[in-house]
C-alpha cells in the first residue's frame, strides 16, 4: 500500500513537473492556459448569474399564480362554508369541501385553466393538531401555520420527505373569513415541473460552457500559433546564424508587424555578416602578415646572431662598456628569437595547421622535466619550487612537448610573481581527467584579471620587472595547447595572496570529463569571497600595496 502511494506521489509529482516545464518554455502554452483560465471565470460568474435569473424569474411566476389560484379557491371554500353552525359537523363539512376544491382542482387542470398547475388542498380549523381539519395538514410547516392564523396571506417553499421520496411545494396560506370559527386553507403546489425546467437549464448551461471553453482554448491556441510561429522560426533562424550559418534569413510575407519584423532581422543578418567577413578577412591578412613577416626576420636574424655570436666570444679583447654591450646584444636576440618563435607558433595555431601528436604517457616525468628546466630561473629570484605528485602512475593520452610547454610557461609565469615565495606543483587524476595547477602566493590577482592573463602581450602591471624575459605569448599558446587537447587552462587570483593555475586534460582523447581531480581555488583561498588570506599565517600575509612598495623600491 505504501508503494502504490509512493509510485502515485511520484507520478503526481512528475507530472507537476512537467506542467511547469511547459508553462516556462511555451508561449504558446501559457496564453491558452491563461485564456482558458479566464474564460473558465466569466463562463462560470455569467452561469450562476443566469441560473438567479432563471430561479428567481420561474419561482415569482410560480409564487403569482398560486396566490391568483388561491384566492379562488378561498372564494370557493367561503361559498361552500358560509352559515355554518353546527360544530360537530366541522370536519364532515371540510372533508366535503376538499372533496369540491380538489375536483376542482382536476377540471382546472384538464381544462389548462390553472397557470400554477396542479395542487394538493388543506383545510384545518385548529391548527396541525387538531382533528378538526381535512387532507395532509403535516405537510404544512408550522411558520406558515402561524401567518395564515394571524389571517395573512403568506408562501414558503419547503421540502417534504415522504417515505424516502423528496418533494419540493410551494405552499399557499389563506384564511377563510366567511365562519365564525377561525379556518385556514393551503394549497401545496409542487415544483417538480420547475425542477426539472431548471435541472435542463443548469444541463444546458454546463454543456453549452463546456462547448464554449472548448472553441475558445481552440481559437486561442489557434491565434497564439499564428504568432508564436513565426517567432520560433526567427528563433530557430537566429540560432543557426549563431551556430555559423550566416546565410540565414527570414521569409518574408506580408507587410504586417511580424514581416516588417524578419525585415529587420534579415537587415540586421546581412550587416553581420559583411562585419564578420570583413573581420575574417582582416584576421586572416594579420596572421599571415605576421607568418610572412616573421619568417621573412629569420634570414637577417640568424646572419645577426652570427655577428653577435663573433662579437660575443671576443668580448674579453674589448673594452669594459663595449663588452657589456656586446653580452646585452645576445640576450636581447635570444629574447627576439624567442619571440619569434612564438609568434610563429601562434600563428600556425590561429591558422589552424597544428596537429596534436598524442601518445599515453606518464604526466609526472613531463612534470619533472618543466621544473627543472625552470630550476635556475626559480634559484635566481629566490623562489623555492615544492612538487606534490601521486606515487601512481598518471598515464593519459597527451602530446609530451605541449604539456611540457604549458607547465613551463605556468611555472616561469609563478616564479616572476611570486616575490621570493615557493611556487607549488600539484598534479590528481581521477577516472576522466588529470589536473595539475601551479600555485604561488605573490602579487595574485585583481578582480577580472583572471579572464585576462590568457589575452597576447597582457600584462597585470607594466611597470614590474620581468625576471624571466617572457614575450607575452606563453599563457595565449597555452591556453591554446589546452584547448588542442580538449582540456581546459584557468585561472584564480586575489590581491595579495597568489594566485593559482589549473590545467586540465582529459585521460582519453575526445572523451568528455565533468569533474577536476583539484580545485581551481585552493583550500586556502575559500574563506574570503575567493580572495582568502594564506593559511600559512604571516609568512605570506604581506598586503598588495606593500608588494607595489617594494617593487618600487
Amino acid at each position: 500500500m505504501m508503494r502504490l502511494v509512493r509510485s502515485v506521489g511520484a507520478y503526481g509529482r512528475g507530472r507537476v513537473v512537467a506542467f511547469g516545464v511547459l508553462w516556462r518554455q511555451s508561449l504558446q502554452f501559457r496564453v491558452t492556459v491563461s485564456t482558458l483560465a479566464l474564460s473558465s471565470a466569466v463562463v462560470f460568474v455569467l452561469g450562476m448569474v443566469l441560473q438567479n435569473q432563471i430561479v428567481t424569474r420561474l419561482t415569482d411566476t410560480k409564487r403569482q399564480a398560486a396566490i391568483a389560484q388561491t384566492q379562488q379557491v378561498v372564494a370557493t371554500a367561503e361559498s361552500e362554508l358560509i352559515g355554518i353552525s353546527d360544530q360537530d359537523a366541522l370536519p364532515d363539512r371540510l372533508q366535503n369541501v376538499l372533496k369540491k376544491i380538489t375536483s376542482s382542482s382536476s377540471a382546472d387542470q384538464g381544462s389548462g385553466a390553472s397557470a400554477a398547475g396542479a395542487y394538493e388542498p388543506v383545510l384545518t380549523a385548529g391548527g396541525t393538531s387538531s382533528t378538526d381539519s381535512a387532507g395532509a395538514v403535516w405537510k404544512v410547516p408550522d411558520g406558515l401555520q402561524r401567518f395564515a392564523e394571524a389571517n395573512l396571506v403568506a408562501t414558503q417553499i419547503h421540502t417534504i420527505d415522504d417515505n424516502g421520496t423528496r418533494t419540493t411545494y410551494l405552499i399557499v396560506g389563506a384564511p377563510v373569513t366567511s365562519t365564525g370559527r377561525p379556518i385556514q386553507l393551503y394549497l401545496l403546489f409542487p415544483m417538480t415541473a420547475e425542477q426539472n425546467t431548471l435541472s435542463t437549464v443548469q444541463n444546458t448551461l454546463l454543456v453549452g460552457g463546456l462547448v464554449l471553453l472548448v472553441l475558445l482554448a481552440g481559437i486561442s491556441n489557434l491565434v497564439t500559433r499564428q504568432v508564436v510561429r513565426p517567432v520560433r522560426s526567427a528563433a530557430a533562424a537566429a540560432a543557426r546564424f549563431a551556430g555559423g550559418e550566416l546565410d540565414e534569413r527570414l521569409p518574408v510575407t506580408g507587410e504586417d508587424d511580424l514581416s516588417r519584423l524578419a525585415m529587420s532581422y534579415n537587415e540586421m543578418a546581412a550587416s553581420i555578416q559583411r562585419q564578420i567577413r570583413q573581420l575574417e578577412e582582416f584576421g586572416t591578412l594579420q596572421r599571415r602578415f605576421t607568418s610572412d613577416v616573421s619568417h621573412e626576420l629569420r634570414t637577417p636574424l640568424t646572419t645577426v646572431r652570427m655577428a653577435a655570436d663573433v662579437l660575443h666570444a671576443s668580448r674579453e679583447q674589448f673594452p669594459a662598456g663595449l663588452a657589456r654591450s656586446t653580452e646585452l646584444l645576445v640576450d636581447e636576440l635570444d629574447r627576439f628569437e624567442a619571440l619569434l618563435g612564438d609568434l610563429l607558433e601562434i600563428s600556425r595555431l590561429d591558422a589552424g595547421v597544428e596537429e596534436l601528436a598524442a601518445e599515453v604517457i606518464d604526466v609526472a616525468p613531463i612534470a619533472r622535466r618543466a621544473v627543472e628546466q625552470v630550476r635556475v630561473i626559480a634559484g635566481n629570484a629566490g623562489t623555492p619550487i615544492e612538487l606534490d605528485l601521486p606515487e601512481d602512475e598518471t598515464p593519459a593520452e597527451i602530446d609530451a612537448r605541449r604539456v611540457e610547454r604549458i607547465l613551463r610557461n605556468l611555472l616561469a609565469n609563478a616564479v616572476d610573481h611570486s616575490e621570493g615565495r615557493p611556487v607549488r606543483l600539484t598534479l590528481a587524476a581521477n577516472e576522466h581527467a588529470v589536473a595539475i595547477t601551479v600555485r604561488d602566493y605573490g602579487v595574485g590577482l585583481r578582480p577580472g584579471e583572471a579572464d585576462l592573463v590568457f589575452n597576447r602581450f597582457w600584462r597585470a602591471d607594466p611597470s614590474r620587472n620581468r625576471r624571466t624575459g617572457g614575450t607575452g605569448l606563453g599563457l595565449a599558446i597555452s591556453h591554446e595547447d589546452a584547448r588542442l587537447h580538449g582540456g581546459q587552462l584557468e585561472a584564480w587570483g586575489a590581491p595579495g595572496h597568489g594566485a593559482c593555475f589549473r590545467l586540465i586534460l582529459p585521460r582519453r582523447q575526445n572523451e568528455p570529463f565533468e569533474d577536476s581531480p583539484l580545485p581551481l581555488v585552493p583550500p586556502d583561498g575559500e574563506a574570503v569571497n575567493g580572495q582568502a588570506s594564506i593559511g600559512s599565517g604571516a609568512d605570506y600575509s604581506i598586503s598588495f600595496e606593500e608588494l607595489r612598495k617594494e617593487d618600487v623600491g
